[in-house]
């Protein structure tokens, strides 16, 4: 499946609104870029693992990822969150089993709450 157009928009968007601005002003427009890129690319990897075209491994070198950063991010994709494990994983066997039950036509389990990526917090405002 060929990636969302809108999701592609709202990309080119949001570096757009960056475009003439001073670096302090754009880097949240250029942040917004990169989260909203981060997640197509995790969409992305997941259908292409849920259409059995690649491997983990393949999916995640193709994204220019180690092998093991690669399960957290699946886990929060739409496709593929459903069948992370209790460490907020999907492995293989969850790959597998999301393959069946897209071929079976076995509605999804219920999705685990999943995390936002970890942010930077300053302790002070200043």
């Amino acid at each position: 499946m060929a990636p969302d157009p809108k999701a592609l928009d709202d990309i080119r968007m949001a570096l757009a609104q960056a475009v003439g601005k001073d670096a302090d002003e754009a880097l949240p427009h250029l942040r917004e870029a990169a989260d909203r890129l981060t997640a197509l690319i995790d969409e992305s990897m997941a259908e292409a693992l849920l259409s059995g075209k690649v491997s983990m491994r393949a999916a995640g070198a193709a994204a220019g990822l180690s092998e093991n950063a690669v399960p957290p991010r699946l886990a929060r994709t739409r496709t593929l969150g459903a069948y992370a494990n209790e460490d907020g994983r999907v492995t293989a066997a969850g790959v597998e089993r999301a393959k069946y039950d897209h071929e079976s036509g076995t509605p999804k389990p219920a999705p685990a709450p999943a995390a936002a990526p970890m942010r930077f917090k300053p302790r002070r405002r200043t």
